[in-house]
């Protein structure tokens, strides 16, 4: 790749708990974002169906309220692979764009009762390129989402530069910046639904720590947003007047300056222009997978084979296999 690309962050409100809408909506924005030349577009941390912001707001003994908004959210979550996957991949290799998005995953490979908070890749090609379920939940959104049960941490190579990410508060994590580090990220994708300061200082110091450019998503979610028939809104969010969430999305470029942004308090989709030479030049003074790594003293191991939910095991002479049901 010898020429300037563009890469965006979309900022917006999914259609609340709609499995369907909140889709369409995101197959319009990867539209209005290609339509402007974008060849990357990332989308915010559990962008479909919505993040489960309750969870901030509902005691944890309250299990009857948190059950039914659970179930609620399982409905409208996605299976990988699944058809809802499929309209969202197809959005992207008709526009010949890659696409960053999160979503609620359901454990479709075990009980199907569990789900996942997880950043899904979709290539230029229309396909899957793959996806990560965040390691640690934080804090209340242990509630709702299960703790991934293997490293699925990925960099993919596409024509314009490598690309990774991590979700939300994962950027706090050293050791798993410094593997998508060493695998030679590029270009790091951060959906989250922090914003404001620190979290704005941190995205500064992840591009300038990777000499990567970083791309941070969140959602603008306004009161109006949610849908008044949802009981907690009434009983949890009556003192809120406005937005939930301003978003605060942003770019950082390799030296750790915001290129595009911080979107306060609306929706809109941030673009940044990114020349070849930036992926490369920055490093040539700190290189911390590269020259200014001392890997005779640090060592980094990452524990990548596959975790089955359940191993089968048949009598000698019909073989063994492993997988999951």
């Amino acid at each position: 790749m010898t020429e300037t690309f563009r890469i965006a962050a979309v900022q917006a409100a999914p259609v609340f708990m709609d499995l369907g809408a909140t889709v369409s909506k995101a197959c319009r924005l990867i539209e209005d974002a290609a339509a402007e030349g974008a060849r990357l577009v990332a989308f915010p941390e559990a962008f479909i169906p919505g993040y489960p912001l309750w969870v901030w707001f509902i005691p944890p003994g309250k299990t009857h309220a948190l059950r039914a908004l659970y179930s609620q959210l399982h409905a409208s979550s996605v299976s990988i692979p699944g058809p809802e996957v499929d309209r969202l991949a197809e959005a992207a290799g008709d526009l010949g764009v890659t696409v960053t998005i999160g979503v609620n995953e359901r454990n479709s490979e075990a009980s199907g009762s569990t789900l996942y908070n997880t950043l899904l890749y979709l290539g230029p090609d229309g396909s899957v390129l793959g996806k990560h379920r965040k390691l640690i939940p934080t804090a209340g959104e242990r509630l709702v989402w299960g703790q991934a049960a293997e490293c699925d941490l990925e960099v993919f190579e596409l024509p314009f530069g490598r690309v990774g990410g991590l979700l939300c508060w994962e950027n706090y994590m050293p050791l798993a910046r410094h593997a998508l580090t060493a695998w030679g990220e590029q270009i790091h994708v951060a959906p989250t639904w922090d914003r404001g300061e620190p979290w704005i200082s941190t995205m500064r110091h992840v591009a300038k720590e990777g000499r990567c450019f970083v791309v941070s998503a969140c959602q603008a979610l306004h009161k109006n947003d949610i849908p008044d028939g949802l009981e907690f809104k009434r009983e949890y969010l009556a003192d809120i007047d406005g937005w939930v969430n301003p978003g605060l999305s942003l770019i950082v470029d390799p030296d750790g300056k915001i290129v595009a942004g911080p979107l306060d308090a609306k929706e809109g989709i941030l673009f940044a222009d990114v020349r070849p030479d930036q992926l490369i030049g920055p490093r040539w003074q700190l290189d911390t997978a590269g020259h200014y790594a001392r890997p005779d003293i640090f060592e980094l191991r990452v524990r990548r084979e596959p975790r089955p939910m359940i191993v089968e095991r048949h009598p000698e002479g019909e073989g063994n296999s492993a997988g999951s049901v």
